[in-house]
């Protein structure tokens, strides 16, 4: 979890100002990083230029725009050196299905478009130690993930262009990368498992510098631990596939590494959602709008930080008593809308808006069970819509929290099945560019609110050692919040934030107070 730590700071062989010790604020994305400890290893006349400037701004001496972008540049890239954990690869393979598969280029929807921006999805499990002299045995893995790829073959493919140059599948059998790693260190040293820049070093790194056919629609990373544990670490392709449709594909490779059958096939025919689109939208898609933008523009974002916490019933029970205590509303709200009206509340707040600002949230909708007819149970692609609300800050700071509640239940009431069909054909008519597309993992998202909640299986990946004791994502995005079920399935929910540092702290202590509290 994100930290503030008070440091002290010494200067150049003695300490700094006149011989006094000089106390430092300050915030960094994972961990704290004391000054002093960042100037150790600094070596040569411009860095050392550069580090002084920065322990000005930090001090508050110079202005933030005195330091230049080269000079960012070299705190972060030193930073980053220094929250490091130190990983081996000892082996990369390429997986290829263990039989002959279908060679075929498959269209893909306007939602799977729209998700290209995001690239591979970066998922990570991790896994206590049993005592098995075969536990994560590389062999038994391969050997299960060469026959999942049979009947999941377009994993094994890769990204391509039909003639007019849209976007698609091109099953060719060329497999995913599989790489053995070691780390040195054990899993404690990780914490929470909330994303930073040590989880991030479990992922498998993706190339982009070359074609979209010139890497793999899936990565894999087997990280083996000095405590004996493991981290298994996904890099897939979001074109590819939803959460829905990943947790389908890894809990069945899970399955037929303990030796089972295929339980529900994949329906990889993604031409069943054109087959739904009416020849025109019925209905204006805001959700697809540009989000609003700062009022006062941010010169430029500061450091990222990652918090997770853990809400409990009782957690739960004080939000909807608050939602409900002035008995003016007969509605009956869902856990979710009590929830991410809060969230949404609570960002706002740590994020000091202006009250004239307008903030946008936006939430994911699966739409597999809302669309008429359903999708089949196997759908294997993104069936993900967006809803949509937007409010002044100052509205979500003041109004009840039932009137921000019913803001969110009525967005996410209209996604019917009239709704998501006009959505589908807005998606193919209007050009990719003219779309605000789910934004990125590093992309800033401020004023605006991203909550995405995995309603999937994402604990049932048992390879034949046991259930993860964790799941969640390596890196988050600024402004984006996910909403995971409980591991032990307690009734406990898991919320991972990511936000500013400047404003991770208040946030913290705004929605602990506000679940803890009758207000």
């Amino acid at each position: 979890m994100s930290i503030v730590n008070r440091v002290e700071f010494r200067g150049f062989g003695g300490e700094f100002g006149k011989n006094k010790r000089v106390a430092l604020q300050t915030q960094f994305e994972d961990e704290a990083m004391d000054l002093e400890k960042f100037w150790e290893g600094v070596a040569g006349l411009e860095e050392i230029q550069t580090a002084l400037v920065w322990s000005l701004v930090t001090i508050g001496v110079l202005p933030f725009h005195t330091f230049n972008l080269q000079g960012r540049e070299f705190i972060r890239n030193s930073f980053q050196k220094k929250r490091s954990m130190k990983i081996y690869i000892k082996g990369s393979t390429t997986v290829c299905p263990a039989q002959d598969t279908p060679s075929q280029r498959l269209w893909i929807s306007g939602l799977d478009l729209r998700v290209m921006q995001r690239k591979h999805a970066p998922l990570l499990y991790f896994y206590k130690p049993t005592g098995s002299s075969d536990f994560f045995q590389a062999q038994v893995l391969k050997e299960a993930l060469s026959k999942i790829l049979v009947p999941f073959y377009p994993v094994a493919g890769r990204l391509g262009r039909d003639e007019s140059g849209r976007i698609e599948i091109v099953c060719n059998a060329e497999g995913v990368l599989f790489l053995e790693a070691e780390a040195v260190g054990i899993l404690d040293d990780l914490g929470d498992f909330a994303p930073s820049s040590k989880l991030q070093q479990l992922l498998p790194t993706v190339d982009y510098s070359g074609d979209i056919s010139s890497y793999p629609l899936l990565l894999i990373q087997v990280t083996t631990f000095k405590c004996g544990g493991v981290s298994l670490g996904i890099h897939i392709h979001h074109a590819l596939a939803d959460g829905t449709s990943i947790c389908h594909f890894i809990n069945s490779w899970s399955d037929m590494a303990r030796g089972q059958s295929l339980n529900v096939s994949p329906f990889l025919d993604r031409t069943l959602l054109h087959s739904l689109v009416p020849p025109a939208p019925s209905f204006r898609h805001v959700e697809y709008d540009s989000c609003p933008s700062m009022i006062t523009p941010i010169s430029f974002p500061g450091s990222l930080s990652a918090s997770i916490f853990k809400i409990t019933q009782d957690h739960l029970n004080n939000l909807k008593a608050e939602c409900y205590k002035n008995g003016t509303t007969t509605t009956k709200y869902s856990t979710y809308n009590i929830l991410a009206a809060h969230v949404w509340r609570c960002v706002s707040k740590a994020r000091c808006l202006l009250h004239n600002q307008a903030t946008k949230l936006s939430m994911s909708v699966n739409g597999r069970h809302r669309l008429r007819p359903p999708l089949p149970s196997g759908y294997f692609g993104n069936a993900i819509f967006r809803a949509s609300t937007i409010a002044l800050s100052g509205d979500l700071q003041t109004e009840p929290l039932v009137n921000t509640v019913e803001r969110i239940h009525t967005a996410l009431n209209q996604m019917d099945d009239p709704y998501l069909k006009s959505a589908l054909a807005y998606l193919e008519k209007v050009p990719l560019n003219q779309i605000s597309s789910s934004p990125s993992d590093h992309e800033q998202q401020c004023p605006n609110v991203f909550i995405n909640s995995w309603r999937f299986p994402i604990h049932d990946a048992d390879f034949g050692w046991g259930h993860p004791i964790f799941m969640g994502r390596g890196s988050i995005g600024e402004g984006w919040i996910y909403i995971l079920p409980s591991p032990t399935d307690d009734g406990t929910w898991t919320l991972i934030a990511g936000l500013e540092t400047s404003h991770m702290k208040l946030f913290q202590q705004l929605i602990c107070q506000k679940l803890i509290c009758n207000l």
